[in-house]
């Protein structure tokens, strides 16, 4: 994956003017460059083009099949009805990723639906307009190991994305759980680089997603999600049950704090990564604007008891080793909800070792190119 082809459709040349308070200030010439800048980082040359015209698009598509390698496109509305824009993403043959900037699952029901999302890899909304950063990194983690989806459930987020390593094993797993405040345009993309890194190193992993707010989640049911996949993962033959853990991020490190606790067998180690660990005291701190609050349903003086189930502090009793890694500079989830589940651990007797990551931020700790991922590795059964 060197040379991406970016496609934006109709309406998009009028970024920066067109609903600002939707789609941010960033105009077209500057999402560009910073496409083109973020692509650098990443190894990738990037072809931009726009179009308002359903034809063009899908000539310069036509055109990218001798020329690139991998197709990150926003086609706007045309995403919703254009059949012949799928059937041109199934011709071309490249892999995709469909991102959109708005969050388009709440808004109207016509754009909560998308006709070419089937021919692409996966699909990024709602992140604005770092969402094509996210989506070139999807693209390059999807196509540098890409994964089998597994379900678990029934529902459509109730999957997993597993990579197993040659040989008939049984192989040390992780299972991986990303972050986002538990929020629906958050997906498990974002902690897929940790996945692929620590599968390259000799690992099955299974990255899963689980159902979050605006689709069908929040407390209990996230919880529950993460639990079910536990178990499909661990009756996978190729799963070496001894040598299991489990890594979540912020909202994902609260989750596999609390499936340690509940899943019917105890993980070898669980990795938190900046985890929310005290829901109470996250509400307090009005989190990412008081999502703890659509998440548990409640506030702590109407729903305390689900507070207290939902919050790794207050659950803590399983014997299994913890890892917390968190950046003292941590704006987005502070590092005391770290530094008092330690200290409240070793109060009682249990294993767990902090590494405190001196200047670190929420979200340095998912570049597996930092010392900090290494230092996880070095710690792993």
């Amino acid at each position: 994956m060197r040379r991406i082809l970016l496609v934006n459709g109709p309406n998009l040349n009028l970024l920066g003017v067109r609903e600002p308070e939707r789609y941010g200030l960033t105009t077209l010439p500057e999402l560009e460059a910073l496409v083109a800048g973020w692509g650098d980082t990443m190894g990738l040359a990037v072809t931009p083009f726009q179009s308002n015209h359903e034809g063009a698009i899908i000539d310069r598509l036509h055109e990218g099949r001798t020329e690139v390698d991998g197709i990150v496109i926003n086609a706007g509305a045309l995403t919703h009805y254009s059949r012949a824009l799928y059937d041109a993403l199934v011709a071309v043959a490249l892999p995709a990723v469909e991102v959109h900037i708005s969050n388009v699952m709440t808004r109207e029901e016509w754009r909560r639906h998308s006709v070419t999302a089937p021919a692409c890899l996966t699909t990024i909304y709602g992140r604005g307009i770092a969402g094509y950063r996210d989506a070139m990194r999807a693209l390059v983690n999807l196509t540098t190991a890409p994964p089998q989806t597994l379900g678990y459930g029934a529902g459509e987020d109730e999957v997993m994305d597993l990579r197993v390593p040659d040989g008939s094993g049984p192989h040390p797993a992780a299972l991986f759980l990303h972050g986002g405040f538990w929020r629906g345009e958050w997906g498990r993309d974002t902690i897929d680089g940790l996945a692929v890194d620590l599968f390259e190193r000799g690992w099955l992993t299974a990255n899963a997603e689980f159902r979050r707010l605006d689709r069908g989640g929040g407390w209990p049911v996230s919880g529950v999600d993460v639990l079910a996949a536990i178990e499909t993962l661990l009756a996978h033959p190729a799963v070496d049950a001894r040598r299991f853990v489990v890594v979540g991020h912020s909202a994902g490190g609260q989750l596999a704090l609390i499936a340690g606790e509940a899943a019917s067998q105890a993980p070898s180690l669980v990795v938190a990564l900046a985890p929310i660990t005290d829901l109470a005291a996250a509400h307090a701190e009005g989190l990412d604007g008081g999502v703890v609050e659509r998440f548990i349903g409640g506030t702590p003086q109407s729903r305390g008891a689900a507070y207290d189930a939902a919050s790794p502090l207050t659950t803590m009793a399983r014997p299994f080793r913890r890892l917390l890694v968190h950046g003292d500079a941590d704006t987005v989830v502070p590092p005391t909800h770290s530094r008092r589940y330690a200290a409240t651990a070793r109060e009682a007797a249990l294993e767990v070792h902090l590494i405190e990551v001196a200047g670190g931020g929420h979200f340095d700790l998912l570049d597996p190119r930092r010392p900090a991922w290494v230092q996880v590795c070095g710690q792993l059964p």
